[in-house]
Formats: C-alpha cells, sequence, structure tokens
C-alpha cells in the first residue's frame, strides 16, 4: 500500500485536532503492549458526496472489540459514526480510508491497563489501493509457514492491535518471497485467510468461504460479498477450506475494506484459472462498486451519508 498522504485534521478524544498535534506518549500502554483495537472504514465518491461503507456495523465491532479488552470508549456507536462523518467533511474527501482507533494510554509499564486512560480517535486520509494493480489484474501470494492465531490463545475475530503481529509476520515473509500478499493457516491445517483480508473461492459456479471457527476475522465486506453474491443468484457454501481447495479453484479473490475486492491470480507460482480475474470474481467487483458509488438503491441502508 503507498503511503497514505496526512489530511487536515483527526478526531480524537471528542474534538478534531490538527493532524500533527494528534499525538500520544511513546509510554502509552498500547505502544507497550499492543491494547488497542481498531477497524478500517472506506467512504466512496457517489457523485452526490461522499458516502461510508457500513459505517455503523464497523463501529459496532470496533465497540465488541473493545469490550473484549475491557476497553472502555466512553462513546456510543451513534456518537462514533457522527465522528467519522465529521472527519471525512471537515477533511474534504470523498474517497477515503478511515482508521478509528482506541487504546490504553499512558500510565503505568503494568501488564493490567487498569487506571489507564483511554485515547479514541479517527484518522481520514485520501483512500487508495492496498495491492497495487490488484484489483484490476490480481494479486500473487504465497502459503506462509507462519500459522493463523488460534481461538485457545487470542480471539482471531478480535481486532486488536497486538494480534496484528501476527499477519505482520506473515506479509513479511510473503514480500521477501515476492509476492504481494499470504495465505495464512489456521493451526489444524486449513486455510484461513490472507495477511488482512478474507478469502473466497469460486468453484463450478459456487461461491465458497469459510467462517469463524477456521480463525478468521468475520469481515464486514465478507458478509456483503456472501449477501451480493446470493442476490445475483450465485450459490454460496460456507465450509473449511483446504489447500487443495485452493489449488483446484475455478476463482480465488480476497474481500476487506483494503483490498475491497481483489483477485488472486497465482499461489506459490500455480496460476489460478487462465491468469486473469475470473467472470464470477469480476461480475461480483462490479456489483460491489456500484453499491458502494450509491448505484443501486436496494443497498441504501449500507451507505452512511456525508452531507456536503
Amino acid at each position: 500500500m503507498a503511503p497514505f498522504a496526512k489530511a487536515d485534521v483527526i478526531w480524537m478524544n471528542g474534538a478534531l485536532v490538527p493532524w500533527d498535534a494528534a499525538q500520544t506518549h511513546v509510554s502509552a500502554h498500547g505502544i507497550q503492549y499492543g491494547t488497542g483495537v481498531f477497524e478500517g472504514v472506506r467512504s466512496y465518491d457517489t457523485g452526490n458526496g461522499a458516502a461510508i461503507f457500513r459505517l455503523e456495523a464497523h463501529m459496532r465491532r470496533l465497540a465488541a472489540s473493545a469490550a473484549f479488552y475491557e476497553l472502555p470508549l466512553g462513546y456510543s456507536t451513534e456518537e462514533l459514526c457522527a465522528a467519522a462523518v465529521e472527519v471525512v467533511r471537515a477533511n474534504k474527501l470523498t474517497n477515503a480510508y478511515l482508521r478509528p482507533l482506541a487504546f490504553f494510554d499512558s500510565y503505568s509499564f503494568a501488564i493490567w491497563p487498569r487506571d489507564c486512560p483511554v485515547t479514541i480517535a479517527i484518522i481520514a486520509v485520501p483512500g487508495g489501493q492496498y495491492i497495487q494493480g490488484g484489483p484490476d489484474h490480481g494479486a500473487r501470494v504465497t502459503v506462509s509457514t507462519i500459522r493463523r492465531i488460534d481461538a485457545s490463545t487470542l480471539p482471531p475475530s478480535v481486532k486488536a492491535c497486538g494480534h496484528y503481529t501476527n499477519s505482520v509476520r506473515a506479509v513479511q515473509e510473503a514480500i521477501r518471497r515476492g509476492y504481494d500478499d499470504a495465505l495464512m493457516l489456521n493451526t489444524k491445517g486449513d486455510v484461513a485467510e490472507g495477511s488482512g483480508a478474507n478469502l473466497f473461492i469460486v468453484k463450478n459456479g459456487a461461491v465458497i468461504t469459510n467462517d469463524v471457527d477456521a480463525s478468521i476475522v468475520a469481515g464486514i465486506t465478507r458478509d456483503a460479498v456472501i449477501q451480493i453474491a446470493r442476490d445475483l443468484g450465485m450459490p454460496v457454501v460456507v465450509k473449511p477450506l483446504s489447500l487443495m481447495d485452493v489449488e483446484t479453484a475455478d476463482e480465488l479473490f480476497f474481500s476487506g475494506t483494503a483490498v475491497e475486492i481483489t483477485p488472486i491470480k497465482e499461489v506459490d507460482g500455480r496460476v489460478v484459472g487462465d491468469g486473469t480475474p475470473g467472470p464470477l470474481t469480476r461480475r461480483l467487483q462490479a456489483s460491489f462498486l456500484d453499491i458502494v458509488r450509491g448505484k443501486v438503491p436496494a443497498y441504501d441502508s449500507w451507505l452512511t451519508r456525508v452531507a456536503r
């Protein structure tokens, strides 16, 4: 992903502050121990201003992640949604990437974050492609030797900052090997997901993905893809995914806020299909982009409009 461009302001602890003033101390518990939670959200240009995709669902998941780590947000879902709209509007953005973030701040080096204050921020920057050329041309991935975190140690469905060191290791390995991203296996040896995206397989006209018991993040874009596929009349199957499923797939693609719907054209040198994005992937991509750009009224409930 290309470096982000600074915006003018960040929403932080209830107020808009200049970008360079949105700082915390190096002694913050979240920096020391990764005790924070976050979300990734996108807004899109609808031709009539910006609209944020599935904002309430993202903020509800942020609250659920925070609750798991006993991290009090201090704001309701409705207040956080309003803050996200405010920061997009204040920065005059349309196509944007938003990063809501909450973490235990500076107080103690104790492992237990008791009495640490909580800082919460919403960053919004101009949006861009996560994998350069991926949505149009397809990504090259490798199966990582790094296994996905397991529910017996940390809950994979919680979007906690510290959990993502697992993904960092996987994508570092993938990039060193010359690939765009990693496919991670779970502790059972089944395929879990990418370093930051859910995985879908297309086989014999069916759209197939795995579920939370595969050690995945229950992606909000994943949920949208499942609904869109069903609405388009595509059979959808949710089941464990093996490496054999990946190797024999007609099409493969990632889904997620950052990657949107990105085809996978190669896995460890093995070309998927004919090496170009497949027809069902393309159809889902086109429908998804029409929806997020406000062109499909039936899905308007997924969009939070940002009034100019």
